[in-house]
């Protein structure tokens, strides 16, 4: 099959996405509003037909003082990545953004390679001789997966290293995410797949009379206020307050349950928040915040806990605690993290992480020695 691509509207694209069970929420037509530094475009891939089958959301960030940009599609295009013709389906693309100035074409097919259970997770966790992830064998690995790697070498992609965050030119998305699964399964079913440590917790933050409700944009500013000190805690550099705002706006004007914000109360205060952002049937938990005031009360594991009843409540088929690290090192203080998340009962899940494509090698270069010096 040959692809014709061209622009799209939003309204194009927003149906596009609408009729798919999962997207990721960094390819709807909203998250261009939520990056005012990047210009958002809509692409759309028509078949011989004139049928829309394919659709990308590229972000495009100029070089200073030069007209030229880095196109960017965060966890896209949204295509059929099984296609034995992969070529046609990108190429057209990497000729569109050429003609648009882009010197580097960055995407992160949403393509995933491999899966460890909970227990494997918990197994390697304690197995001294690993260090990663990719050191233990993996639960599931995905069909095909690594004859997509494989063909966009041999079409000159390269995958990206590591790092980085949004702001800048340091776009990077998450390798390695853990995904509890729900589809299928009843809320009983969901709560005893959690380890001994979870479950105790809820009981906990029950007895203590921990209340998790609802915001809204109001609320941003008690959610950020906790934020904030999560940063200071965590050695982060926080958003501005203004991007959640940006955020709320943007997201619920497309579909007022794109996003969700919650608050874990107890005796009158906001322990923890939380928001949720749902696209088909995926949902993420996007951001946390938490106050080292009265963590005895267990507000996190609450507040996940309200939030999981009420992806379920949606239909979504996998809740997703987003980032995880790879490393399995006892110093890496990430790693608290990564025992947290999979004691929900959740999958590691590796997907093909993110590809370059070199428009102009020079710029390029430049761009990969200006990243490295940051």
């Amino acid at each position: 099959m040959s692809c014709h691509l061209k622009p799209i509207t939003r309204e194009e694209h927003l149906r596009f996405v609408t009729a798919r069970p999962s997207v990721s929420h960094l390819q709807v037509p909203a998250w261009g509003d939520v990056k005012p530094q990047w210009r958002a475009e809509s692409l759309g891939w028509f078949d011989e037909g004139g049928e829309l089958v394919g659709a990308g959301l590229v972000l495009l960030r100029p070089l200073p003082r030069l007209k030229r940009y880095l196109a960017y599609l965060p966890e896209g295009p949204v295509i059929d990545w099984s296609a034995a013709n992969l070529e046609r389906w990108l190429e057209p693309m990497l000729a569109y953004l050429r003609g648009r100035g882009a010197f580097t074409v960055r995407m992160g097919p949403p393509v995933v390679a491999r899966r460890w259970s909970a227990d494997a997770v918990k197994a390697a966790i304690a197995d001294p001789g690993a260090r990663r992830l990719g050191d233990v064998e993996a639960t599931v690995r995905e069909p095909g997966a690594d004859d997509v790697a494989e063909r966009l070498r041999r079409m000159g992609w390269r995958r990206t290293e590591a790092g980085g965050g949004e702001e800048g030119f340091a776009a990077g998305q998450p390798r390695h995410v853990c995904q509890v699964r729900l589809a299928g399964r009843s809320l009983e079913q969901i709560r005893s797949g959690f380890n001994q440590q979870w479950r105790r917790n809820i009981k906990k933050a029950e007895k203590a009379g921990v209340k998790v409700v609802r915001g809204d944009r109001e609320d941003l500013s008690v959610f950020y206020e906790l934020y904030v000190e999560t940063a200071e805690r965590d050695r982060f550099v926080p958003r501005p307050l203004d991007y959640f705002r940006r955020m709320w706006t943007a997201l619920t004007a497309e579909d007022p349950d794109r996003m969700r914000l919650y608050l874990a109360h107890h005796d009158g205060e906001v322990l923890a928040a939380a928001t949720m952002l749902t696209v088909g049937d995926h949902v993420w938990y996007s951001y946390g915040a938490s106050t080292d005031r009265r963590r005895e009360v267990q507000p996190g594991n609450a507040l996940q806990w309200r939030m999981m009843c009420d992806a379920h409540e949606l239909g979504a088929a996998v809740y997703d605690f987003r980032g995880i690290t790879d490393t399995l090192d006892e110093d890496n203080h990430l790693l608290g993290l990564l025992r947290f998340k999979v004691g929900a009962g959740g999958e590691a899940v590796e997907y093909l992480g993110e590809w370059d494509y070199p428009l102009n090698k020079v710029l390029h270069r430049a761009l990969a020695l200006y990243m490295s010096r940051r």
